[in-house]
C-alpha cells in the first residue's frame, strides 16, 4: 500500500504542476496581447442639440453625458469625449469636461452647426442650427478653403478652454483635404470614421478597411493609402463594432439602407443584448487578428440615457473586467492613434474573425484588411464562399476633396471586384463560391470546420477540411496576394464561380486568362493571376477562376 504522506506528496506536486502550468498559461497569454493588444476605445461623441426629436431637449443630452461620465468612473474606465463645436461653447459641458482626471481625452466631433459656420464668416444653409445633410452638417459642404477656416476657428477656440489643442478628431466622414489641414497645422495624432454601410442617414461608405485602422491617402480619406509618401499619417480607426457576419448583407427590417448590428448600447440586436455583447467580446478575445484587435465602445447622446442605458450598463462592467483580466486594453483614441504611428510606417495586415457564431447559427468568417486589399469569407451550411473583395488604390481620388457635396448624401467607395451587398437581387445572392465538377455537373464544395492562424507575422493561413472530396482546401494570405489550392487530392476538378444577381453594376471591362480589367467610378483598375485563369464560363457565372497545377494566385 501507498503511505499517505507518500500520497499526499504526490498530490502536492501535481497540485503544484497544475498552478504553473496555469500561470505559464496565463503569462503567455499577457505576453500575447502585449504584442498583439486587444484595443478597446470608449468614445462618446456630444451634440448640443438634436433637432430630429422634439422630445430629445439640450437638457436631456447633457444628462446623458453626465451619466456616461458616472458609470465610466464607477468602473475605473478611460475614454474618449468627442465635442461638437456647439457643445464645445456651452458652459455646462466645459465645466463638466474639465473636472475630469487624465485618464479622459476631449477631442473634436467633426460635425458642422450653425454656430461654427457663422463665426468662420459663412453663410448658414441649414434647415436647423444643427442639420444632419451632408452638403451641410459636414466638412463635404464646404470649399477647401472653407474647410480650413472652420478648422481654424474651431481649433482656437478649444485652445481657449482647454488650454491646448486636441489630438483626436472623428467624423461620420471626413475629406482629405481637412484631416492633411488638421494634421499639418494642428499635429492631430488620431480619427475615426463611420462603420461600412450603404445609403443609412444618407451617407454610403462601402468597400475600405474594414475594421481596426488605416493610413488614409491624401487624396482620399476613405482609401487606405499604398505609400508612406502619398498617406497622410493619422489613424483612421473605424467607429461602431460591426458584427462580422451580419453586419455586410443583412437587409434589417427598416427602409433605410441596411440594416444595424453594432456594438452602439441602443441597438437590442446588438449591443443593447446581453448575449450578443458576450459573444461579440468573446470572439473579439480569442480571435486571430494578426497585428492587434480594435473596437470602439461608446453612443453619442443624441440616443439619450434612456435608450442606450440597458447596453452601456451591460457593456463598461464586462470591459472593465476583461481589463482586469489583461485580456483587453483599454485607452484613450490618442493613445491608441499615437502607439499606431510608432509602431507601423504603412497600414499593416490585420483581420477579425468569428470561430464560433452566435447560439443556433454554424456560420464563421473571416475579415482581411492590409494596405492593398480586403476580403470576407463566409462559412455556412458546410460552404464557403468569399462574399466580398475590394481593391485600394491610393490614386483614386474622391470628388470631395476638393469638392462640395451637391446632394443631402454623399458616399465613399473603393474599388471592387466581388461585391456581395450591391450586386445581389433577392432571387441570386452575389458571391464568388467554391465549386467542382462531378459527372459532368458544377456543385458546391462541402466541408467541415475550418482553422485560422495567424502565428506567422503578416500571414494568415485558412485551412478547410472538404468532406465531398478528400483533401483540404488551404488559402495562404499576405499584404498583396492570396495562394488558394487543394492538398492531399489530385482528382478534385475544383474552381471558383462568380455569381451575381445584378450584372449591370460589374466592373469588368475584359476577362483575359491571366487578368481582368475593370472599371469604377472612372477608375481603371486590373486583378491578375500569377497562377490560374480568369473564363468566362456563361450560364450563372459571370466569371470563373480555374487552378493551374491545383493552384490559384490572386495578385491585388
Amino acid at each position: 500500500m501507498i503511505s499517505i504522506n507518500i500520497f499526499f506528496r504526490h498530490f502536492i506536486s501535481i497540485l503544484l504542476l497544475l498552478c504553473f502550468a496555469g500561470y505559464k498559461s496565463h503569462s503567455q497569454n499577457v505576453a500575447n496581447n502585449k504584442q498583439r493588444p486587444k484595443i478597446v476605445n470608449i468614445i462618446n461623441f456630444i451634440r448640443l442639440l438634436e433637432p430630429r426629436d422634439a422630445q430629445i431637449t439640450e437638457d436631456v443630452l447633457y444628462q446623458t453625458v453626465e451619466k456616461q461620465v458616472q458609470i465610466m468612473q464607477q468602473y475605473h474606465l478611460p475614454g474618449t469625449f468627442l465635442l461638437q463645436y456647439d457643445a464645445l461653447m456651452d458652459s455646462r459641458y466645459q465645466q463638466l469636461l474639465k473636472s475630469l482626471p487624465p485618464s479622459f481625452e476631449i477631442g473634436a466631433w467633426w460635425e458642422i452647426p450653425q454656430p461654427l459656420v457663422e463665426k468662420a464668416g459663412l453663410k448658414w444653409r441649414g434647415r436647423y442650427p444643427w442639420d444632419w445633410h451632408a452638403d451641410v452638417g459636414f466638412s463635404t459642404g464646404y470649399t477647401p478653403q472653407e474647410r480650413e477656416q472652420l478648422a481654424d476657428v474651431y481649433m482656437q477656440d478649444f485652445k481657449k478652454i482647454f488650454g491646448y489643442y486636441p489630438k483626436s478628431v472623428g467624423s461620420w466622414f471626413i475629406d482629405a483635404h481637412t484631416l492633411n489641414y488638421l494634421y499639418e497645422k494642428y499635429k492631430i495624432v488620431a480619427s475615426t470614421n463611420c462603420k461600412d454601410q450603404l445609403g443609412t442617414d444618407g451617407y454610403t461608405l462601402w468597400g475600405g478597411y474594414w475594421n481596426q485602422a488605416y493610413y488614409p491617402s491624401k487624396l482620399n480619406a476613405y482609401m487606405p493609402a499604398q505609400t508612406e509618401k502619398n498617406q497622410t499619417p493619422v489613424p483612421i480607426f473605424r467607429m461602431l463594432g460591426s458584427d462580422p457576419v451580419r453586419q455586410y448583407d443583412d437587409k434589417g427590417n427598416g427602409t433605410n439602407g441596411q440594416g444595424v448590428v453594432t456594438l452602439e448600447p441602443v441597438y437590442k440586436y446588438g449591443g443593447g443584448d446581453s448575449a450578443w455583447v458576450h459573444w461579440y467580446f468573446k470572439e473579439f478575445v480569442e480571435g486571430q487578428s494578426m497585428e492587434y484587435a480594435y473596437v470602439q465602445a461608446g453612443q453619442e447622446n443624441s440616443f439619450t440615457w434612456n435608450a442606450m442605458s440597458k447596453g452601456f450598463e451591460i457593456q463598461m462592467p464586462l470591459i472593465a473586467r476583461l481589463r482586469d483580466e489583461q485580456k483587453v486594453k483599454v485607452e484613450t483614441l490618442a493613445a491608441s492613434g499615437e502607439w499606431f504611428r510608432k509602431k507601423y510606417a504603412v497600414t499593416p495586415a490585420t483581420s477579425v474573425t468569428v470561430n464560433n457564431d452566435l447560439d443556433g447559427s454554424d456560420k464563421k468568417t473571416v475579415w482581411f484588411n492590409s494596405r492593398f486589399y480586403r476580403f470576407n469569407l463566409l462559412w455556412e451550411n458546410n460552404s464557403l464562399r468569399f462574399r466580398d473583395i475590394h481593391i485600394f488604390n491610393e490614386n483614386f481620388p474622391s470628388v470631395y476633396t476638393k469638392n462640395k457635396a451637391t446632394s443631402n448624401e454623399c458616399a465613399f467607395f473603393t474599388l471592387p471586384f466581388v461585391d456581395g451587398y450591391r450586386w445581389s437581387s433577392a432571387e441570386q445572392p452575389a458571391a464568388l463560391r467554391f465549386r467542382m465538377i462531378s459527372n459532368g455537373k458544377a456543385i458546391p464544395i462541402e466541408g467541415g470546420t475550418p482553422t485560422i492562424n495567424d502565428a506567422i507575422p503578416g500571414k494568415l493561413r485558412i485551412e478547410w477540411p472538404l468532406t465531398s472530396v478528400n483533401g483540404t482546401l488551404v488559402m495562404d494570405v499576405d499584404e498583396k496576394q492570396m495562394q488558394i489550392k487543394v492538398e492531399g487530392s489530385k482528382t478534385v476538378d475544383w474552381f471558383l464561380d462568380l455569381s451575381a444577381g445584378d450584372t449591370t453594376s460589374l466592373p469588368f471591362t475584359k476577362i483575359a486568362p491571366h487578368v481582368i480589367t475593370c472599371r469604377f467610378e472612372g477608375m481603371d483598375y486590373q486583378v491578375k493571376a500569377s497562377k490560374g485563369n480568369f473564363l468566362n464560363p456563361g450560364g450563372d457565372a459571370v466569371m470563373r477562376i480555374k487552378p493551374e497545377k491545383n493552384t490559384v494566385v490572386l495578385n491585388f
